[in-house]
């Protein structure tokens, strides 16, 4: 019988983590009239007609539909316009369920980092203690280096910080 014990299997995640983003690129395919924005802002410039309220649209294409003057050449029926707007119903909870999904990811990505600092954090606490004892010294260079680390990231996130603007003098 062995008494050595088997390191866990490695599993990737980045493997996993791709897996998952093909998933999601795959969905692009099976959603009807899945439109890639053209610029940051096309969002912002349809947001004013497609805030209309739908019964509007409703009386709209029934305008359409019973006026013969009100048809227009780009051939568009009702039917097409109700089909617009049925997709929209159907699909608003999906966009909903993927922002939340993404909500949920990034707070687990970030439960993962404060589990994963906190434990360095813990590492570098009881280095520091360990490091100004005589039997284990040798932990100073790395206590110096973790140091050194963390300084650095400090001193970056200080250098982004504006200084607040000096008061006004006192006028007499």
């Amino acid at each position: 019988m062995s008494t050595q014990i088997e390191a866990p299997k490695e599993t990737s995640h980045t493997d996993g983590a791709q897996a998952c983003v093909e998933d999601v690129r795959a969905m692009r395919q099976r959603i009807p009239n899945f439109v890639i924005p053209e610029s940051k802002s096309a969002r912002r410039r349809l947001a004013s007609a497609a805030s209309v309220p739908q019964p509007f649209i409703e009386l709209a294409a029934v305008a359409v539909k019973n006026n013969a003057m009100l048809t227009r050449g780009s051939g568009l029926d009702p039917a097409q316009i109700r089909d617009w707007m049925s997709f929209a119903e159907a699909y608003a909870p999906l966009a909903d369920e993927l922002e939340a999904l993404a909500h949920f990811v990034r707070h687990s990505v970030t439960v993962a980092r404060n589990n994963a600092g906190s434990d360095a954090l813990t590492t570098y606490a009881l280095a520091k203690r360990l490091a100004k004892r005589p039997a284990t010294a040798d932990l100073a260079p790395l206590v110096a280096d973790m140091r050194g680390v963390l300084n650095t990231r400090f001193r970056k996130a200080k250098a982004k910080q504006v200084p607040p603007a000096p008061a006004p003098l006192p006028t007499t």
